[in-house]
């Protein structure tokens, strides 16, 4: 080697270390443990609830046992986001897990449906705290070649949970009751806890934080304007109208005040990676949560058997969020958004085919798998823009506003789905899941096709995100 060679050669760059390396293991396994109970809850409680409503006497509230959740978590996740950037994520970790642990035990003592829709509220705020101080937790910790490793492993967290959760939740549900479902959660969340909390110590809020104008009325006022919308669709009578006035006074100003400016018109950059949050959430679980009861009522499957249709999405779900974190991925980041949105829309229209007597009711599994092969490919992605284009002391309420498009497109859809249930299911039967299935298609649809603006403004379509430079 020469003279000239040493002082222009580098060395090659160190390859960046895993979410499991001695300065992030202990935070990487607090924050995994709780995402796979928290796992082990949603696949479990999906796949009780045509049981659990059953017993209440509550199927024309189906719809609801999702939603309440939904609607609550929106007011804990925008409480949560601006805890963490005023104090850190420790605060809005605690009181949220709390409140969760709280939901849970009302919601296993129920013994009426409007009992159980309340328990479910208070486990919302709870979820929605939780959640999003974890994600804030992540945007501090990891670096950012680290940070798509870290939401990938996030995804296969589901992967257990998935494959076990249904079975498990349906063996106890009819060995024993649907109750145990809910009530037995808090002895493991409990532990998980104690285990995360030492690891949420020094994180305060960030160093160019600047205070920001409260947001917890606004969040309150768009709660109980979605809840408002669900039940004036669901209860169509002369006051009807009222409601959805008063539904559209709290909406109109509230909503556009919690996600960031240029988000309802697709404005690029930040503004279009929260919309399509909300896109993919509301297309995805507005069809979820109709799957199982689709299945039950019409096709004649237990519940066990229904719920094992969601498993094969949990793992797929995984497989599409890993392809996302690999540096040899043959498309850009900005181009899998998109791509996964138009897989969900493919997936949704092929469910149709289940409601075909001459298929058989597990084919439900095939489509379901692929839907969340797309979800994998999108929301990890959407999640790694984020925190690209987030500056610091924005992380908290981004991460916030990526939750809430979240909660207010499952809700939104969920309760579209509900309102088409509640209003057409008596008279025309499978035709109301056809109905609610086109709907959610739709929506990927429009995803698919507005996907592509999570691409700042300024930058070029063809410069590569460095990947698949090896080949």
């Amino acid at each position: 080697m020469t003279a000239s060679d040493a002082t222009t050669t580098a060395p090659p760059a160190p390859e960046p270390s895993g979410i499991f390396a001695r300065e992030y293991r202990p935070v990487t396994i607090g924050i995994l443990s709780f995402i796979l109970l928290f796992a082990f809850e949603g696949m479990g409680v999906a796949t009780v609830m045509p049981l659990t409503v059953d017993e209440l006497g509550g199927l024309p509230y189906y719809a609801w046992s999702f939603s309440g959740y939904l609607i609550a978590s929106l007011y804990g996740m925008v409480v949560s986001g601006e805890l963490s950037d005023r104090r850190g994520p420790r605060p809005g970790f605690v009181l949220g897990v709390g409140l969760f642990i709280a939901g849970l035990l009302v919601g296993g003592g129920s013994e009426n449906m409007l009992m159980f829709i309340v328990a479910r509220a208070v486990q919302g705020v709870g979820g929605g705290m939780a959640i999003v101080a974890l994600y804030v937790l992540v945007g501090r910790v990891y670096p950012d070649a680290v940070r798509p490793k870290m939401f990938a492993a996030l995804a296969y967290a589901w992967i257990m949970p998935g494959v076990l959760g249904p079975f498990m939740a349906g063996f106890v549900a009819e060995t024993w009751s649907w109750r145990w479902v809910f009530l037995g959660v808090p002895l493991f969340v409990i532990p998980v806890l104690f285990l995360l909390l030492p690891r949420l110590s020094g994180f305060e809020a960030a160093a160019d934080a600047t205070p920001r104008r409260p947001r917890k009325r606004l969040a309150l006022a768009a709660a109980v304007g979605v809840g408002l919308l669900q039940f004036a669709g669901q209860h169509l009578r002369w006051y009807s109208l009222l409601i959805l006035a008063v539904a559209a006074l709290l909406l109109v100003p509230s909503v556009p005040k919690l996600l960031p400016r240029g988000t309802l018109r697709f404005g690029r950059g930040i503004p279009t990676i929260v919309a399509m949050r909300g896109v993919l959430a509301g297309a995805f679980f507005g069809t979820e949560s109709f799957v199982p009861l689709m299945l039950v009522r019409e096709r004649g499957l237990s519940a066990q058997a229904a719920g094992l249709v969601l498993t094969g999405a949990a793992v797929s779900w995984s497989l599409g969020s890993w392809y996302q974190g690999r540096q040899d991925r043959r498309l850009r980041r900005d181009q899998l958004v998109p791509f996964g949105s138009a897989v969900v829309a493919v997936s949704i229209l092929s469910l149709t085919l289940v409601l075909i007597p001459a298929v058989p009711p597990l084919f439900a599994a095939l489509p379901w798998a692929l839907a969340a092969v797309g979800m994998g490919l999108s929301i990890a992605s959407l999640s790694v823009l984020l925190f690209e284009q987030s500056p610091t002391a924005e992380q908290g309420s981004n991460s916030a506003a990526i939750q809430v498009s979240d909660a207010l497109g499952s809700i939104v859809f969920i309760g579209i789905a509900g309102v088409i249930f509640a209003a057409s299911y008596d008279s025309a039967g499978k035709l109301t899941f056809v109905t609610i299935y086109l709907v959610m298609a739709g929506l990927a649809i429009a995803g698919a096709l507005l996907g592509h603006r999570v691409r700042p403004a300024g930058t070029l379509q063809d410069v590569p995100e460095k990947v698949g430079a090896a080949r």
